[in-house]
């Protein structure tokens, strides 16, 4: 597999929104793909999560960064959280 570059944006999207780089790495490398705009890629993998977020508690967290595939690497342009 490809090496993978978070940006910082991506890095900062995922702290505010409850990921850990870890997580995002495992999303982009194990998660479900779907089309995007601008020829991107949006990755979907479900986390057991089972803990309180923003004063709910959740069982799923569901990580979903957006890529963009490079000849030589994958590069996270944002990252998306959703709880449920």
């Amino acid at each position: 597999m490809k090496a993978i570059r978070l940006t910082r944006h991506a890095e900062e999207q995922a702290s505010e929104r409850g990921a850990t780089e870890a997580e995002v790495m495992e999303a982009v490398a194990k998660g479900s793909r779907e089309p995007a705009k601008h020829g991107r890629e949006l990755c979907r993998y479900n986390f057991t999560f089972g803990k309180n977020w923003q004063g709910k508690h959740y069982p799923i967290k569901q990580v979903a960064p957006v890529i963009k595939e490079e000849a030589d690497e994958i590069v996270v342009i944002t990252v998306y959280t959703f709880y449920f």
